[in-house]
């Protein structure tokens, strides 16, 4: 098939190449593009399997490699097309985990040029007569190579019906070929295009290991890098081997401009991250209630060119991290004495509540500050937010104060710049004039003896308004009430009621009342309930109602004319 060839897909020059000033310089992401398994860091479970299945011969016909952009899909797939292809130095090798490098098989795909070895990138290749060439061409052997290989990179972006096109091919391919897939999006694939192809996912790669292999390509570069410039690029990375070295390589050539290696400051200042230092100063002043002094610091951060989104960032890091210090975590080797310092005293001295409150102030900040039509504004009132909350106590301490009768009361008092009361002529105060604040008034006294309800009527309404609604509505419905003499009464048999139902009627009355109630069942017949009772009282006024001359009158004039309520009827529910 014709597929147009992608500069990418050059692999680049040997780890090492030779100096000459008439080579076009190649950037650090391509010139340090793995050429073997054993420089593909941070993927050693995916290695040892596709070792195993080679030495066993347990070759899938498909494989899928998947993961975030830089981790070394592509690279991958680069490599078992040399790994299966490979035929050694002297020409006899099989397909193996190391291949040689040196063997024209090797070579030729190193330098993008094999035959049998044919990419495709499907963001530009995504129709059914583009897979329709791939399936034409893969009925014929390979011409020189041991396998024909077809690497698809992105190939979540191929049309339902190239997919579909594609299924028969791929689950029973001539065994002269290997598909080889790479995306980011996995979830975009059909399952049917999955489940025919065995899948490695490619991990992030950790920042200590980005930090030692940046530290190994800047000494292959002769340049003079400081670990925690290198792991600040590691960090900035976020797992993308491809993406850290692109920031390496534009923090190497900052520093030749300035003229000395690579800088923790200056890989700060190139990619608009706060100072540690700062960031420390600002966080001790936000612990201080220093309002004043932390807004003067987040603008004088703001001045030098650093982002709000930033600022933030880095005070969800360092609570973050003053949380890891206190629960035991094991310090970052990299990381400097002074912030490990810090991060120690700090948790020596919060507490939980105050480290898990600090983070949820500053993420609601970062939330905040991202969305805002004014960052620097938002970034400000996220910062006072987060000092005057630092001062409340936590609401297990807030209760202890409460109980122990220590919990401040918060007073309003006027402001210290404002002018004394003035009084007209007559001695009274105009009406703009403030009314002087109340002092604090006398506690009101707390009634603490029982409450006995008159009647068995009030008793249950005064349950009813306590909250027992269901315990109110069953007296209510089916108590007969034989006799009431606060504290106890007795409820008639003929209404039996569970022994649940005393049980929980006589907690909510001893809560309720603040006494203890005696509440008996006898054998006797009992007054009606009070349901029955309000039914019988409804019944006699509107018979008198209705026996009235007015009414008769009415009813006489309109016989479908009925009597639907009154004044004064209580409701039913």
């Amino acid at each position: 098939m014709t597929t147009a060839m992608s500069d990418s897909f050059d692999l680049g020059e040997p780890l090492q190449p030779a100096k000459s000033p008439d080579v076009a310089y190649r950037v650090l992401a391509r010139k340090y593009r793995p050429q073997t398994f054993s420089e593909l860091i941070g993927q050693d479970a995916m290695v040892q399997t596709l070792g195993n299945a080679i030495k066993r011969d347990r070759l899938a016909h498909a494989f899928l490699m998947t993961g975030v952009r830089g981790v070394g899909k592509t690279s991958t797939a680069r490599l078992i097309a040399k790994a299966l292809n490979c035929i050694g130095p002297d020409g006899q090798g099989g397909p193996t985990i190391d291949p040689c490098g040196v063997c024209e098989p090797c070579r030729a795909i190193a330098e993008g040029r094999h035959i049998d070895v044919i990419e495709m990138d499907a963001a530009s290749h995504t129709g059914v007569d583009d897979v329709r060439e791939i399936i034409d061409a893969s009925r014929y052997s390979a011409v020189t190579a041991r396998f024909k290989i077809y690497i698809i990179d992105e190939v979540h972006m191929l049309s339902k019906n190239a997919f579909n096109a594609l299924l028969k091919t791929l689950e029973e391919p001539p065994p002269h070929v290997k598909f080889l897939f790479a995306t980011t999006e996995v979830n975009k694939v059909p399952v049917t295009v999955l489940s025919r192809c065995q899948r490695f996912d490619l991990r992030r790669i950790s920042a200590e290991q980005l930090a030692k292999h940046f530290a190994w390509v800047s000494t292959e570069e002769g340049v003079v890098a400081d670990p925690e410039a290198l792991m600040l690029i590691a960090r900035a990375a976020e797992g993308s081997a491809r993406d850290g070295l692109s920031i390496l390589d534009q923090a190497i050539a900052h520093a030749g401009l300035e003229g000395g290696g690579v800088t923790a400051a200056a890989v700060r200042q190139m990619l608009g991250l706060s100072d540690r230092g700062a960031v420390r100063d600002l966080l001790a002043l936000i612990l201080a209630g220093d309002g004043a002094g932390a807004l003067a610091s987040m603008r004088r951060q703001y001045d030098y060119g650093v982002d709000p989104l930033s600022v933030l960032r880095s005070l969800l890091e360092t609570v973050h991290g003053i949380t890891l210090t206190k629960v035991g975590t094991p310090a970052d080797a990299a990381q400097p004495m002074e912030e490990r310092a810090a991060r120690e005293e700090w948790a020596a001295s919060l507490g939980y509540p105050a480290l898990h409150r600090l983070w949820q102030l500053f993420l609601k900040g970062h939330d905040e500050v991202a969305k805002a039509a004014l960052p620097i504004e938002a970034a400000e009132m996220a910062l006072l937010r987060a000092i005057y909350a630092s001062t409340l106590p936590d609401p297990g301490e807030l209760a202890r104060q409460i109980a122990g009768g220590s919990a401040p009361v918060a007073t309003a008092s006027p402001p210290a710049s404002a002018p004394p009361t003035a009084q007209s002529p007559s001695g009274e105060s105009p009406p703009w004039a403030a009314a002087p604040a109340p002092g604090p008034s006398a506690p009101k006294p707390v009634e603490t003896g029982p409450i006995l309800p008159p009647t068995f009527e009030a008793l249950v309404d005064l349950l009813d308004e306590s909250g027992g609604l269901a315990i109110a509505a069953r007296l209510r419905h089916g108590a007969r009430i034989v006799s009431y003499a606060p504290p106890e009464f007795a409820l008639s048999g003929s209404r039996p009621v569970s022994a649940d139902t005393l049980a929980e009627l006589n907690a909510l009355l001893k809560t309720v009342t603040r006494t203890p109630w005696k509440v008996s069942i006898v054998d006797a017949p009992g007054a009606p309930t009070l349901r029955e009772a309000q039914d019988a009282a409804d019944a006699a006024i509107q018979q008198a109602i209705l026996e009235s001359p007015i009414m008769k009158a009415a009813v006489a004039a309109f016989p479908d004319a009925k009597l639907e309520s009154w004044p004064g009827q209580r409701s039913n529910a």
